[in-house]
């Protein structure tokens, strides 16, 4: 009997084709415009904790000022710079002590700091950010060399006038060249290419790390004049122990600073932050998008309260035949429900195109949960909408 029921719905629907698909288009978009919307938001959180998880998940970062505010967001207030003495020994000695005092929770540390200046190689000529980080930070952040090598901790004592290359600083500035050995001039000085860097991606709210060229740490500070240190990346022996690491880096930070001139955090806690944003993106555009479904519902209401109307001949005769309100009901809530969730289903197919495109510039993930969700609202709602006209065509009397 259902499965009776069932095709006569379908068969209705197919009958009017043209009409079907334009009751259907509002689902389609709506769908389609969740989905989608839903799915750079899903790819964004996935992207920032892959490039979190490539920086190590023991790493904890000293900062200066306080870049989170009291609700847990960036509060952008770090005019403040780190370790401000006009000696750079006397920063790094800060450093120093947290590994020296500290090694039994810390294996290793690096200083890094940040200037900007005109790079040079033949007639091809940019800014570019330049990074300085102490002989460790490779091995801390897992930033690899796909060629050459990275600089040594002689070089980075001597200010050595040697550079690595991120992947994107490489190919705007070579092309197809090999870089390494070859000399390149950063505001009139010659540099040595000793390598470039893997592909790494992030930057989080700044350049990607792929637009760096990476320098020594006292190269930055004795040929650019850069007297401050950008932040210090660390290393913690054991995952478990990173609160207490956090701890133990604060109290030795504190002989030498205010509590409100560093902050000390680790990729949990930032991580966290940035999901958290990007959590009420997602469900924003996701809101947005969902009017649309309830468009697409009114569009499914309408439709159906038209076509109860013109098959009325069709519903008083069966009727007389012998079918009861409740098989009426039945077979409109799923001629509604069929529209709906045949609409979502394309929706759900052309959003999916959709993030295949994307992905091309942007990242995009399509979850299973979205999927689920898409097919079953869809549903709902052709079976919320269909109600009324069900109900109509269920009351309609066989003399009429």
């Amino acid at each position: 009997m259902f499965f009776a029921i069932v095709t006569l719905a379908i068969q209705s629907i197919f009958r009017n084709k043209v009409r079907s698909f334009l009751t259907m288009l509002g689902i389609i978009i709506g769908v389609g415009s969740v989905v989608l919307l839903t799915s750079i938001g899903n790819g964004l959180q996935a992207y920032v904790s892959d490039q979190f998880e490539s920086l190590g998940s023991n790493t904890i970062y000293v900062v200066p000022g306080k870049p989170f505010g009291e609700g847990g967001g960036f509060s952008g207030n770090q005019e403040q710079t780190l370790l401000e003495t006009t000696k750079t020994t006397l920063k790094l000695n800060y450093l120093r002590q947290i590994l020296r005092n500290q090694r039994t929770l810390i294996s290793r540390g690096a200083a890094t700091n940040l200037t900007v200046a005109r790079v040079k190689y033949l007639k091809t000529e940019k800014k570019v950010t330049l990074l300085g980080v102490s002989a460790s930070y490779p091995i801390i952040q897992s930033a690899d060399a796909s060629k050459g090598k990275w600089f040594t901790e002689i070089d980075d004592k001597k200010a050595s006038a040697v550079v690595l290359l991120g992947k994107k600083a490489a190919e705007e500035l070579f092309g197809e060249i090999d870089p390494v050995g070859k000399r390149i001039q950063l505001e009139s000085q010659t540099y040595t290419v000793l390598g470039v860097l893997k592909e790494r991606g992030g930057g989080f709210g700044g350049p990607s790390f792929d637009n760096y060229i990476y320098l020594p740490f006292n190269t930055v500070v004795e040929r650019f004049n850069v007297q401050y240190i950008d932040n210090f990346v660390l290393t913690v022996r054991d995952v478990d122990k990173i609160p207490e690491a956090k701890n133990a880096v604060k109290k030795e930070l504190l002989d030498y600073l205010k509590e409100d001139e560093f902050t000390v955090f680790d990729q949990t806690q930032l991580l966290d932050t940035i999901n958290s944003i990007l959590g009420v993106l997602t469900a924003g555009l996701g809101g947005i998008a969902a009017i649309s479904l309830v468009v697409g519902g009114i569009g499914i209401m309408n439709i159906m309260l038209v076509s109860v109307t013109e098959r009325t001949r069709e519903i008083g005769l069966r009727k007389a035949l012998g079918a009861t309100p409740n098989v009426i009901l039945v077979q409109f809530l799923i001629e509604a429900a069929f529209l709906s969730a045949l609409g979502g289903l394309i929706g759900l197919g052309i959003a999916y195109g959709g993030s295949l495109l994307i992905q091309q510039f942007f990242p995009a993930k399509v979850t299973l949960d979205a999927v689920i969700l898409a097919v079953g609202v869809s549903t709902v709602v052709g079976l919320i909408f269909g109600a009324a006209p069900a109900r109509r065509a269920a009351q309609l009397s066989p003399i009429e």
